[in-house]
């Protein structure tokens, strides 16, 4: 055997059904990684400091040498640890290869030295060209390739995530952008939510998410099948949408459900209603200066209270104004925003008013 080098469009499509291990180091995983990828650091995030000094103030070869000192003790573990892992998949699927893919980096000498051990043992290995920063390449790529997109839109409360979870059980292609950045996009949209990833791993969360869509539909079905997602702003909570992806929303068709607003609010208290009531003011405050003092104190004294529908009155008003602005704003010279009644939130019937507009 022999380890197999491929490029990122093959790597990618061999991820599909065989485990990624990426050998860079813990914190640089931390940061941000191929999504689905199993991290398996061939150095501690000391060692690789140690190596990488000696190797810019010594040579490449003494840096080999000290990178050895660290690998030579690990090596069975690795083993074994991927053995494990290869064990784990089998048991879904027993009849599963024992191929596995590696990357690091750029590509050099760490993903080679595990590369070399895994196939020594007689693994199946796949190793990426370029590396990390390769996928990289590929990921700030996908926002630069042309959609069909349809943009869901309504003011807050509307339960648009709930739509696009109907649309996506419906059969219609959806990426939930909140989802992957862990957070409901307005300074309540933290609550209950694991923290948000970094920029780069948002990036890379939907530029792999756009890639399976793409590679699961063929050219011809793409015009039927197009990409239904939220109307955002361009920050969700700490992470911005890329900007070649936020132009194509911004100058795709916008569907608006006008829902009432006491509908809105029973929605939106139903949802929040429980939160942590000191979670609820901190996240009041973020927004005072905005809000204005005087709603500011109102909305904290109506939590304190516990009249939380009191508080997101106040607080819909204020979200109604802003999205209101922002709907206005889209590009000039795209499609006009279709604005669509609705009496309820309700995540079928907004659902079907949805797919109405396009028969």
């Amino acid at each position: 055997m022999a380890v197999k080098q491929v490029d990122i469009s093959r790597f990618l499509s061999l991820s599909a059904g065989h485990p990624v291990l990426d050998v860079r180091s813990p914190a640089e995983f931390k940061h941000a990684h191929i999504p689905g990828a199993y991290s398996l650091p061939l150095f501690t995030d000391a060692e690789r400091k140690v190596v990488g000094t000696t190797y810019k103030q010594e040579s490449r070869e003494k840096a080999i040498k000290s990178g050895l000192d660290y690998f030579g003790p690990k090596m069975r573990g690795m083993v074994e640890e991927v053995e494990q892992l290869l064990g784990s998949l089998k048991k879904a699927s027993p009849d599963a290869p024992n191929i596995v893919l590696v990357h690091c980096w750029r590509g050099g000498m760490r993903s080679a030295g595990v590369a070399w051990l895994l196939d020594l043992y007689g693994f199946t290995v796949y190793t990426l060209v370029g590396g990390y920063k390769a996928f990289r390449k590929f990921a700030i790529s996908q926002f630069e390739v042309p959609y069909t997109l349809k943009v869901v839109g309504g003011y807050t409360g509307s339960g648009k995530t709930a739509i696009l979870n109907k649309l996506s059980r419906l059969g219609k292609t959806v990426i939930d952008l909140e989802m992957l950045a862990n957070h409901k996009g307005s300074a309540f949209g933290h609550l209950g939510l694991p923290d948000q990833p970094s920029q780069e791993m948002f990036e890379n969360k939907l530029a792999m998410a756009l890639f399976q869509l793409s590679s699961n539909n063929d050219a011809t079905a793409a015009e039927e099948k197009p990409i239904w997602l939220e109307d955002e702003s361009m920050r969700i909570g700490t992470v911005m949408i890329p900007n070649a992806f936020y132009r194509q929303m911004r100058q795709s068709p916008c569907y608006f459900l006008d829902i009432p607003f006491g509908e809105r609010l029973q929605y939106i208290v139903k949802d929040y209603g429980k939160a942590d009531r000191d979670k609820l003011i901190n996240a009041i405050l973020r927004i005072q200066k905005r809000l204005g003092g005087l709603e500011t104190k109102t909305a904290i004294n109506c939590i304190i209270e516990k009249d939380i529908a009191g508080a997101f009155a106040i607080l819909l008003k204020y979200y109604d104004k802003w999205y209101l602005k922002g709907l206005h704003s889209r590009e000039p010279g795209g499609p006009p925003v279709v604005t669509i009644p609705s009496v309820a939130v309700d995540d079928g019937l907004n659902a079907s008013l949805l797919l109405n507009q396009l028969t």
